[in-house]
């Protein structure tokens, strides 16, 4: 009865799985909260996006990056000692999220709340899988079985086995609960079309809730009490009876790039560069000479977005670094190559 709840949200990349975290840190409601973050890449890019909330519900020392892999590969290394060190605390969190990366499936970690140093102290409340309705609505992550089959069947290059769309069934085949997300950059009819196709993927029961920039109350994601380590068994994987999974269809590496004297030099060959090389995601910080904040910088696809979200600290290097992600066979000099502002005419 004492358990403390853990909430792992799942989601492919560019989600919004970040600003849905930072909604629910600032509004909190009084609990106190842990996150750990499975960042992907070698920089902690998404730590430092949700420490720049500055919220007292969520205090730095709650966010715990786990940076030396995907977590359901790295349960026993990674995982498990970061959650007996929150048990283990003289006043444990009332509540931990779990932000995995768009790489991990759901299922090893629930798994690992059955380990008998985590089982009594510690229970999945809920998985929760968010949605890019947009990106799916433009057919980025397509997963309609049928679909696939004509299309292999009239493209024999397309005979061959899609990793990421089977990690994106399996994060909705594990979800308690389905967040549509960025549903105001899709029309209506498009939503309707996409709930019903992704109803396919999930079990029954399973609720979908539409949101905005992540914008929903947190009432409806914590609390949900669904105890998901104890009857796991139930959610169906396409990577059931496998000792791993495959990451090769992916490529990443960070770029760090110095101080900027301005921002739209880099901007304008982001743009270029994301669709040459077919970029699936581009995150990050931009220091700006003569500028007092950092300038964070996304990008999901083609759509590129940016803002300045708080001063550099005194104890921290005014430095642009990008984390870059992609396809397998990124051509990261060239990649490099093309966002050398030294290169990129003013």
């Amino acid at each position: 009865m004492n358990k403390v709840p853990a909430t792992v949200i799942t989601g492919f990349l560019g989600a919004g799985k970040t600003t849905l975290i930072r909604h629910i840190i600032e509004n909190a409601g009084g609990r106190r909260i842990a996150l750990i973050i499975n960042e992907f890449g070698d920089v902690g890019v998404d730590g430092a996006l949700v420490q720049g909330c500055g919220d007292e519900a969520c205090p730095d020392d709650d966010i715990i990056e786990l940076a030396n892999g995907c977590i359901c590969c790295t349960v026993a290394d990674d995982f498990l000692p970061t959650m007996q060190r929150l048990l283990d605390r003289p006043t444990p969190p009332d509540h931990i999220i779990i932000e995995t990366s768009g790489l991990a499936l759901p299922k090893p970690l629930v798994k690992a709340f059955q380990w008998p140093d985590i089982r009594t102290r510690a229970t999945v409340d809920s998985v929760i899988a968010l949605v890019d309705a947009d990106a799916l609505a433009a057919g980025r992550f397509a997963h309609d079985e049928a679909a696939l089959a004509a299309a292999r069947a009239a493209d024999p290059t397309l005979d061959h086995d899609s990793p990421i769309e089977e990690l994106f069934e399996d994060q909705l085949a594990c979800a308690d609960l389905v967040l549509l997300n960025k549903t105001d950059l899709v029309d209506a009819d498009q939503l309707k079309e996409l709930e019903a196709r992704l109803r396919q993927d999930v079990r029954p029961g399973v609720s979908f809730i539409r949101t905005a920039m992540g914008r929903i109350d947190p009432a409806a994601l914590l609390g949900i009490d669904a105890a998901v380590e104890d009857q796991v068994d139930a959610r169906p994987s396409h990577h059931d009876g496998d000792d791993d999974h495959d990451h090769d269809d992916f490529d990443s590496f960070v770029l760090d790039l110095g101080e900027l004297d301005s921002p739209e030099p880099l901007l304008a060959a982001l743009d270029k560069a994301i669709a040459g090389h077919d970029l699936l995601r581009v995150k990050g910080f931009l220091a700006i000479r003569g500028r007092p904040a950092r300038l964070v910088l996304q990008s999901v696809g083609p759509r590129l977005q940016h803002h300045y979200d708080r001063a550099w600290r005194p104890d921290e290097p005014r430095a642009s670094r990008l984390v870059i992600i992609g396809h397998h066979g990124l051509d990261r000099d060239a990649i490099a190559s093309a966002l050398d502002t030294r290169t990129v005419p003013a």
